[in-house]
C-alpha cells in the first residue's frame, strides 16, 4: 500500500519536470501568436487608411481597441478560468482570435474593423495569453522565475517575426488575403491550449478547474444569497446582494489597496499615465517611416529589430534586476527605463533617415526591455502576494484606458497639423513625465519612512505608506498554487 502511494505522489508531481517543459514550450508560442501580434498593425495601417479613405486616429482606433481588449480583460479571464480552467480559456481564445481576423477579412468599413479585429480578436488574445501565464502557476513551482523568465521570450519572437511576415505576404495578396492567413495562424493557439492538461493531484481531483463552492469564502457567499432570497425583507435581499456585488469586485479589483498602499498608488498612476505614450511608436513608426521615403519592406524591417534586440536584452535585465543590490530599488531602474524610452524619441525627431531611426530603435528596444521585464515584478514588491491577483486586476484595467485613447487622440492631432513628429513630442512628454513623477515619489515616501523611524513614531499598518519588497519565493511543492493569477506583460 506503500508503495501505492509512493507511485500516486510521484505520478501526481508534474511540476518542474517532463510534461511541464512542453507546456512552457506552449506558452512560449502563445506569447508570440498573441502579444507579438499587434506588432505588424503599424504594416497595414497606410492599406487601410487608403482603402476606406479613414484618417489617422480613426485608424489608430483599430490596433487601440485591439490591444486595450488584451490587456484589459484580464478579470473576465480570470472568472472563465476558474469555472472552465485553463485549457478551455486557451482554446476558446484561439478560436475567437482566428474568427476576428478571419471576419476581418470581409470588412466594408474601418468601424467593422474595430468590433472583428479589435473587440473579438483582443478578446481572444487575451484569454489565451492570460490563461497561458496562469498554467505555468501550476506547472512549475521551484522553477517558476526561470519559467516566467523563458516565456516572456515568445513575445519578442513575436516582435521579430510578425512584422517581417505580415509585408511580405501584403506585398503578395493584399491586406484582406493577409487577414485571412492570419486566421489560420492564430487556430495554432488551440494547439497549444490542447497541451495544457489539468494537473491532476493524487486524489485525482483537477486544480485548475475549482468549482464555485469551493473558492474561498464561495459557500459563506452562496449561504448569505440564499439567505437573502428567502427572507421576506426586501431591504435585507437589497443589502445581501450589495455586499455581495461589492466583495466580488474587492476580489479582483483591489480599491481598498489602492485608497490605502501608498507604493501602489503612485505606481498604478504613474504606469497608468506612461501607457499614454508608450505604445505611440509601435503604432505609428512605420507609417511615419514611409511618409519620410524610407522602402516599405525596410520600414517594417524596423518593428524587427526591436523585437530581435529584446531577445537577448529582456533576460539580461531580468538578471540584472534580480541582484541583491537593486532589492527594494527596483523601482528606480524601472523610472530609469521609462525616462530613456522617452529621451530616445527625440532621435526621430531629429532626422527620418533609416540608418538614424534604426539607432532609434536600438536605443527604444533597450529602454523598452527593461520595462517590460520589471513592469509587474515591480508591483510584486509593492503589494503583498495574497492579494497580488485582485491588485493586478485594477492595475491592468487602468493601464488598458491610456492605452485605448493614446493612439487616436495623437492621431486626431497628427490629422490637424498634418505632422508626425507630434507622435513623437506625445510620446516623449507622457514617458518623461511618467519616470520623473514615480522615481521622485518613491524618494520621497522612501525619506517620509526613515524619518518616521528615526522618530519611533509606531505605525498600525506600515503597508499603508511604506514601499518595501514583498518576498515572492516560489511555493513548495506540499502547497498547491494560487486558484488564479493572471499576468500580463509588455
Amino acid at each position: 500500500m506503500s508503495q501505492g502511494g509512493a507511485a500516486a505522489r510521484k505520478a501526481a508531481k508534474p511540476q518542474d519536470q517532463g510534461w511541464a517543459w512542453m507546456v512552457l514550450l506552449a506558452t512560449v508560442l502563445l506569447q508570440g501568436l498573441t502579444l507579438g501580434f499587434p506588432s505588424c498593425i503599424g504594416v497595414f495601417f497606410t492599406d487601410l487608411q487608403h482603402e476606406f479613405q479613414a484618417s489617422n486616429s480613426e485608424t489608430s482606433w483599430f490596433p487601440s481597441i485591439m490591444v486595450a481588449v488584451l490587456y484589459g480583460g484580464g478579470p473576465l479571464c480570470s472568472i472563465l478560468v476558474k469555472r472552465f480552467g485553463c485549457r478551455f480559456a486557451v482554446m476558446l481564445g484561439g478560436l475567437l482570435s482566428s474568427m476576428g481576423m478571419v471576419s476581418s477579412s470581409f470588412c466594408q468599413s474601418i468601424s467593422q474593423l474595430y468590433l472583428t479585429a479589435g473587440l473579438i480578436t483582443g478578446l481572444g488574445s487575451c484569454f489565451c495569453f492570460q490563461a497561458g501565464v496562469t498554467v505555468l502557476g501550476y506547472y512549475f513551482v521551484q522553477r517558476r522565475t526561470l519559467a516566467n523568465a523563458i516565456a516572456s521570450t515568445g513575445v519578442s519572437l513575436g516582435f521579430t517575426l510578425w512584422p517581417l511576415l505580415s509585408q511580405y505576404l501584403l506585398d503578395e495578396m493584399g491586406w484582406r488575403n493577409t487577414f485571412l492567413i492570419f486566421g489560420g495562424i492564430l487556430l495554432n493557439c488551440c494547439v497549444c491550449g490542447a497541451i495544457m492538461r489539468p494537473v491532476q493531484l493524487a486524489s485525482g481531483s483537477l486544480i485548475q478547474s475549482p468549482r464555485p463552492e469551493e473558492e474561498p469564502g464561495g459557500r459563506a457567499e452562496e449561504a448569505q444569497l440564499s439567505n437573502g432570497a428567502s427572507s421576506p425583507h426586501p431591504e435585507l435581499q437589497q443589502h445581501t446582494r450589495r455586499t455581495a456585488c461589492f466583495q466580488l469586485l474587492q476580489k479582483y479589483l483591489a480599491f481598498d489597496i489602492f485608497c490605502q498602499n501608498k507604493g501602489y498608488q503612485i505606481y498604478t498612476i504613474g504606469v497608468t499615465w506612461m501607457m499614454m505614450g508608450f505604445a505611440l511608436p509601435h503604432v505609428y513608426l512605420v507609417p511615419y517611416a514611409i511618409q519620410n521615403g524610407v522602402e516599405e519592406r525596410r520600414a517594417a524591417l524596423l518593428i524587427s529589430v526591436i523585437g530581435v534586440i529584446n531577445i537577448f536584452i529582456r533576460p539580461l535585465t531580468g538578471l540584472l534586476s534580480g541582484h541583491r543590490f537593486f532589492t527594494g530599488r527596483r523601482i528606480y531602474l524601472f523610472s530609469l527605463a521609462v525616462l530613456l524610452c522617452g529621451l530616445s524619441n527625440f532621435i526621430c525627431v531629429i532626422s527620418a533617415k533609416f540608418g538614424v531611426l534604426i539607432t532609434y530603435c536600438v536605443i527604444f528596444s533597450i529602454a523598452m526591455s527593461g520595462i517590460g521585464a520589471l513592469t509587474f515584478q515591480v508591483l510584486m514588491d509593492v503589494v503583498e502576494m495574497d492579494r497580488f491577483s485582485s491588485a493586478l486586476g485594477l492595475f491592468t484595467i487602468l493601464e488598458s484606458i491610456t492605452l485605448l485613447i493614446g493612439p487616436p487622440l495623437t492621431g486626431l492631432l497628427v490629422d490637424i497639423t498634418s505632422d508626425f513628429h507630434y507622435v513623437f513630442y506625445n510620446s516623449s512628454f507622457f514617458l518623461i513625465s511618467a519616470a520623473l513623477f514615480m522615481g521622485l515619489s518613491f524618494c520621497a515616501l522612501e525619506k517620509k519612512n526613515k524619518l518616521k523611524e528615526a522618530s519611533k513614531v509606531p505605525l498600525d499598518n506600515p503597508s499603508k505608506y511604506q514601499y518595501s519588497e514583498m518576498p515572492t519565493e516560489p511555493q513548495s511543492e506540499s502547497q498547491s498554487p494560487p486558484a488564479v493569477v493572471y499576468i500580463t506583460s509588455i
